[in-house]
């Protein structure tokens, strides 16, 4: 505020001297001067410096709210006893951690954990960013990484703590591979000076200092910060598992009304692959649609069009002409058919609004998460990724573009049925092997699946004819109706 007034107060000056008639052209060169000196000691670290006080906080989360990431505060926590039983880590003779690195997808809460780690240890907690500590300005980032670690100490002994926690998020910023900058020396000189801290931090120091980071690409990470010494533990923050979306989920409905018949172990199984984010989203979004609906609790439907939202998208006011919209509905219907024929009880729901980049979608709904997959559970899959368009080419005598994305995943998993040696190449080295028996390789596993779709939609022509012509109508089909049709129409069948 007070620069502000200085600068408008010596601007109204100059203004009044040149309508006084005065020369004010060595009053503006030595204005130019002075600014230019000022931007030069700012940026060098010539004056005062930079402090973090925007980012220092006295944190009030625990870990009690924290869902879904049992094994990460369970192994974090055994490394906070260490801080908070100095006496007893003293009698093992254990040396003191000095860093704790979180490693895992954005979202997962790695952030949360180190202020609940504050709150756990009673310690200062200091937060930046690694991008702050790089400038183009060499030495820049140097000192403000002591300024970090002094500013804590600073901090702890003002709070009369014996204990400080920092924070840096996006450390692969700061610590990246050294020479991995081409020319620009200032990223190591950076580094080299964390890791000068680093190794000064001692267990007999009267505030002792523990660094925790957080990362998704610890593959850029250089191999001198990851030693022991230095980050001593790796801890990871995965992608929460069933159990753990259904914790989370808990958590964030505390505070919002939700009628009894939300089944949150059915939202969870829906939420397959979402991130603590995605969730807080999900109910976040859930809550808005019923304040859209005047509702006064959140019902299924409302979860069921907030995970949609989530992971595809707001509803688009696209209009696609009678002609494209019945070739949306015959295509998702093809997806849905294949999927539910395979894996009985597997559709969620199926719809033609446009959401995204997507004119309509299936959702599938998994049996439980999982990360080994078979050749036939792969196999699978790529059945129900061409289904659409052989779908399109049953009913309507040709495909579209819209299966251009269909035929992307199919060829993605093919390629991993040949890289995990599950094809009739058996193992292979994907980089060296022949391109050519690879290609045929993977033309003849799509053109088997093709023919497999095809032969099984002929058998389904009916349901498949009646229930797009439903979704035509009703733009949105859930997986229990889905259902419904196959049963009535095996029933009429067998008749």
């Amino acid at each position: 505020m007070l620069k502000e007034v200085l600068i408008g107060t010596s601007i109204a000056f100059l203004v009044f001297l040149a309508a006084a008639g005065y020369d004010i052209v060595p009053l503006l060169l030595l204005a130019g001067v002075a600014m230019m000196f000022f931007i030069v000691a700012d940026k060098k670290g010539l004056g005062q410096g930079r402090r973090f006080e925007d980012y220092s906080a006295k944190t009030t989360i625990g870990f009690d709210q924290i869902g879904g990431q049992q094994a990460a505060k369970q192994e974090l926590t055994e490394a906070l006893d260490f801080i908070i039983n100095p006496q007893k880590v003293e009698e093992l003779g254990i040396r003191p951690l000095k860093g704790i690195i979180l490693l895992g997808p954005p979202g997962t809460g790695k952030t949360l954990l180190a202020k609940a780690a504050a709150n756990y240890t009673d310690a200062v907690f200091l937060a930046a960013s690694g991008s702050e500590f790089v400038e183009m300005y060499a030495g820049v980032g140097a000192q403000r990484v002591r300024k970090l670690f002094q500013q804590a100490r600073e901090m702890a002994v003002k709070g009369k703590k014996d204990r400080a926690i920092l924070f840096v998020d996006e450390i692969e910023v700061l610590g990246g591979k050294r020479g991995s900058h081409g020319s620009h020396l200032e990223y190591d000189q950076t580094l080299n000076q964390l890791l000068v801290e680093m190794d000064g931090l001692k267990a007999n120091d009267d505030v002792r200092v523990l660094l925790i980071a957080a990362t998704n690409r610890a593959d850029m990470l250089d191999e001198a910060l990851m030693r022991p010494g230095r980050f001593d533990r790796q801890v990871k923050v995965p992608l929460p598992d069933k159990d753990g979306r259904k914790e989370i989920l808990k958590i964030h409905c505390t505070n919002k009304p939700i009628v009894t018949d939300v089944d949150l172990d059915q939202v969870a199984k829906d939420s397959y692959g979402f991130s603590g984010a995605h969730l807080e989203s999900v109910v976040n979004e859930a809550a808005i649609m019923a304040f859209r609906n005047n509702m006064q609790a959140i019902i299924p439907e409302h979860f069921r069009e907030a995970i949609d939202k989530v992971m595809l998208g707001e509803k688009l006011d696209r209009k696609p002409t009678s002609e494209e919209v019945e070739r949306i509905a015959v295509h998702e219907t093809g997806h849905a058919l294949i999927s539910e024929i395979l894996r009985p009880n597997s559709v969620s729901h199926l719809t033609i609004t446009s959401r995204g980049n997507a004119l309509g979608y299936m959702r599938q709904t998994p049996q439980d998460d999982q990360y080994l997959y078979t050749r036939k559970q792969l196999v699978d899959q790529i059945k129900v990724c061409v289904a659409g368009a052989e779908a399109e080419k049953l009913i309507l005598n040709g495909s579209s573009t819209g299966a251009g994305n269909d035929y992307q995943q199919a060829v993605n998993l093919v390629y991993k049925i040949i890289s995990v040696g599950l094809s009739s190449l058996g193992i292979v080295d994907m980089e060296n092997a022949d391109k050519g028996s690879i290609t045929s390789e993977m033309n003849s596993i799509l053109n088997e699946q093709n023919h497999a779709v095809k032969e099984m939609l002929n058998q389904y022509h009916r349901p498949l004819v009646a229930i797009s012509r439903r979704l035509m109508t009703d733009e949105h089909i859930s997986g229990q109706q889905l259902r419904q049709y196959l049963q009535a129409d095996q029933a009429n069948a067998s008749i």
